[in-house]
């Protein structure tokens, strides 16, 4: 199989796993694994921001390589941190020539063995979520070519990554529809309640329930739960009157 097969097959596959219920941390890792098979490059990994623009490490090809992204968090300083702040990829062929810009990282990847660092953002227009790190054990540039692979399919993470980002918002909204659904369908139980036991009218039951709410600073779907199920409504059908006991 030729590298254009063999990139054709990785994007399908890539593709093929951006469904509705995806697993993203498999999915980043997949791709951490195409970096590492489809470039001349030792080790790969995936950072990702947080709400509060906070980098954390999401996805490795090696424990030394999630180390060095750890420690780029918590020096705050790094070839993967300035290419997530500035959007833009960042290239260093030699690291020990960036010595005195990122001492501790030129250090620790001297340590283990890296000589070269490309990170690339992971970016969707105006929107930056994080930045691949792409790892060298011998100095010296990738290709334009290469470079551009490595770009494409840090592209194809930040499509898949907002992709799942977005279902989870559209759950959260589901959710929180159905739960106010469920509210209202226990409230009108509430009310069914009161106007039995009081012998009064939905409108009125509900003025009832609702004034109680508040009264007792309470929300009006936990309320109505009580009264489903069979609290003394005393007090809700009679404010001032003392509960039965």
């Amino acid at each position: 199989m030729d590298r254009y097969e063999q990139l054709a097959n990785t994007f399908v596959g890539l593709a093929d796993t951006l469904v509705a219920d995806y697993d993203v941390v498999e999915f980043a890792q997949r791709l951490v694994d195409n970096l590492t098979a489809l470039l001349p490059v030792s080790s790969a990994g995936i950072m990702l921001g947080d709400a509060n623009g906070r980098l954390h490490v999401f996805a490795s090809s090696s424990e030394h390589t999630r180390l060095l992204e750890l420690l780029q968090v918590e020096a705050n300083a790094g070839p993967c941190l300035e290419s997530y702040v500035t959007r833009n990829p960042v290239l260093v062929p030699d690291i020990p020539t960036e010595s005195q810009r990122w001492p501790a990282f030129a250090e620790r990847a001297a340590e283990y063995g890296f000589a070269a660092v490309f990170a690339l953002p992971l970016r969707l227009r105006d929107e930056r979520i994080g930045a691949v790190n792409l790892f060298r054990t011998e100095p010296g540039a990738l290709s334009e070519g290469d470079l551009a692979v490595g770009q494409g399919l840090a592209d194809v993470a930040a499509v898949g990554i907002l992709h799942q980002r977005i279902l989870t918002r559209a759950e959260i909204i589901n959710q929180q529809l159905q739960s106010a659904l469920n509210s209202r369908t226990i409230i009108e139980q509430a009310k069914g309640v009161l106007a039995e036991r009081g012998s009064i009218g939905m409108d009125e039951s509900f003025v009832l329930l609702r004034s109680h709410a508040r009264r007792t600073n309470q929300r009006l779907a936990d309320l109505a739960r009580t009264v489903v199920g069979g609290a003394d409504t005393t007090t809700i059908l009679n404010p001032g009157a003392a509960p039965q006991l």
